[in-house]
């Protein structure tokens, strides 16, 4: 089969690559469909992963079609199409037993695409696959499905179920990538006063409204003087940051006011100042996290009820082939407008059979 291999910083290609095989009881053998480009496997590339090593195939999140499962496995068999979800958790240690799966400590964890070969290819294997690929509804089309192995879940729990997001609050999201949009999607659930995304590319900007922002400000623009005027000086009830850079991150500490809450989303791969010189009398929380998806199965249930906008943050498709083409749109996305890339995405339909 090809897969997207990594082969050091700033080289990666798609190329042959050996077929997986079922290893452990516990596996399942998933005929890639669609998969999608996140904005990790852009932090790999630049050498920021340093535990990803040359030879990996990359990619984290895939919707496809199981053709083998191990002799363990139960939930699902050959046939099904799932969700293979960026999360694998072995169901049974101290992490799992507590919900979270992203902490496994049985194998689990995030390992596609970063400790074992991952998604980006035409067959993935997927290690305890009871808990770590989810069945789909017969209608839900691809494209849109393949959002939910990562950004929805990781949104929804590291941004605001950690920010703690409640009704009146204000909002601030500090980067309108496709992570940050999602954020805004989802604390729209909350019904906040209002949610203010922050972000350099005014096309960004402009999807941040259209996926729910009441306001939007040019991060140098000073969006903290927004902030201050918006609240009467008080500051955000909540401050996502979803970048990965020192600057974002001390943004956010910024317009956060006492008591409230700064939710951690970005993958940094530099040190950001923590300002306890002045955070420290502030009781402020500082959270960070890697997904644990528990809320795969929730949100793909909204998702299939039409109340998740995950289609209108697909703006560029290609053939699973087109990876490397892919990656360059992705890479660029301040020039090309590109917010979430699907490759693949056969279109699955479904076809009323009658008798006779």
């Amino acid at each position: 089969m090809k897969g997207y291999v990594f082969h050091g910083a700033g080289q990666a290609a798609w190329e042959e690559v050996p077929d997986p095989a079922v290893k452990d009881p516990t596996d399942a053998i998933v005929r890639v469909v669609a998969v999608t480009i996140c904005g990790t496997d852009l932090h790999i590339l630049k050498g920021d992963v340093p535990e990803v090593h040359p030879g990996t195939v990359l990619g984290h999140e895939a919707v496809g079609e199981i053709v083998e499962v191990g002799s363990d496995v139960r939930t699902v068999r050959p046939g099904d199409r799932v969700l293979v979800s960026c999360i694998s958790a072995c169901g049974r240690c101290p992490y799992c037993r507590q919900g979270m799966y992203g902490q496994c400590r049985g194998g689990g964890g995030w390992i596609l695409g970063h400790l074992i070969d991952g998604t980006q290819a035409e067959y993935v294997r997927v290690p305890h696959a009871d808990l770590s690929v989810h069945p789909l509804p017969a209608a839900m089309n691809s494209a849109d499905a393949v959002l939910l192995a990562d950004i929805f879940p990781t949104s929804y729990e590291v941004g605001v179920l950690n920010g703690h997001v409640r009704p009146g609050d204000t909002v601030v999201v500090v980067g309108a990538g496709p992570i940050g949009l999602a954020a805004i999607a989802t604390a729209r659930l909350f019904s906040p006063e209002r949610i203010v995304a922050v972000d350099l590319a005014p096309a960004r900007l402009d999807a941040a409204r259209r996926l729910g922002a009441d306001a939007v400000a040019d991060a140098r623009e000073a969006p903290e003087q927004l902030i201050a005027d918006l609240t009467n000086g008080l500051g955000a009830d909540v401050v996502i940051e979803a970048v990965g850079v020192p600057e974002s991150f001390e943004l956010c500490t910024r317009m956060v006011r006492p008591g409230g809450h700064v939710a951690n989303i970005g993958v940094h791969g530099a040190p950001a100042t923590l300002h306890l010189e002045d955070l420290w009398i502030k009781n402020i929380t500082i959270t960070t996290g890697l997904v644990d998806t528990h809320s795969t199965p929730t949100l793909l249930r909204m998702a299939a009820a039409g109340r998740l906008p995950t289609s209108e943050l697909v703006t560029h498709t290609f053939p699973l082939d087109h990876m490397q083409e892919a990656y360059d749109v992705f890479s660029r996305a301040v020039d090309t407008g590109a917010l979430k890339i699907v490759l693949g995405a056969e279109q699955h339909q479904t076809v009323a059979v009658r008798e006779g």
